[in-house]
């Protein structure tokens, strides 16, 4: 499932739109061995009514077992860490929501660490060090996060220059204030067209004379 587009600023743009690495599922696949050896002993060892309560245990395990494979799978398929052009954003959650987001401009340092097996799978960890009251963040079984680390500072880059090309920018001319005799002589000119009356020139002609 992406990651919803209409929580996206109008001109933010998507970079990173990952879910948790397989690595996420550790425990569930971890568990899932003893359960197969059971079957294995069961069918081994024990036979007639024996085997039939053996395999009734075994089956209540196995639902339970299979319920906690789903409701950490809808955890994994809503769990989103997103870069945009504009900040860091992670989500998770199915029915109640948790979020976390962090400005580039903010971001003060990115720190990525793996454990030999998480090398050979591509998992990590990656902590965020940002100004105000969080600190930093840690985010778990990110894929490849050394590769994450790295297109952030690439999209900080970009930000720090466009942050960098608005503070230079060419503030604009204010327009040019027009004289009193300036004024007079605009006013001459549309009495001349026929645009004004003498009565009116002269009208207009002493409310800017009382100005000076």
């Amino acid at each position: 499932m992406a990651y919803p587009k209409r929580l996206l600023q109008p001109d933010e743009e998507l970079v990173l739109d990952l879910q948790p690495h397989w690595w996420f599922f550790a425990k569930q696949i971890a568990s899932a061995v003893p359960l197969l050896f059971v079957v294995i002993v069961i069918f081994g060892k024990f036979n007639g009514s024996v085997q039939d309560v053996s395999l009734l245990v075994w089956a209540v395990f196995l639902v339970v077992w299979a319920g906690w494979v789903v409701i950490k799978y809808l955890d994994w398929r809503f769990t989103h860490f997103v870069l945009t052009s504009e900040r860091v954003i992670f989500r998770t959650g199915v029915l109640s929501k948790r979020g976390v987001e962090i400005p580039l401009g903010r971001i003060n340092n990115i720190n990525f660490s793996q454990r030999i097996w998480e090398r050979f799978i591509g998992a990590g960890d990656l902590q965020i060090e940002s100004a105000g009251k969080d600190g930093q963040s840690t985010f778990s079984n990110v894929r490849h996060p050394d590769g994450v680390q790295q297109e952030i500072y690439r999209m900080m880059e970009g930000f720090d220059r466009t942050r960098a090309s608005w503070s230079h920018a060419t503030p604009q001319a204010e327009p040019k204030a027009v004289s009193v005799p300036d004024q007079i002589a605009q006013l001459a000119a549309l009495r001349d067209q026929g645009a004004l009356t003498d009565a009116e020139f002269e009208t207009k002609k002493q409310e800017l004379l009382r100005r000076m």
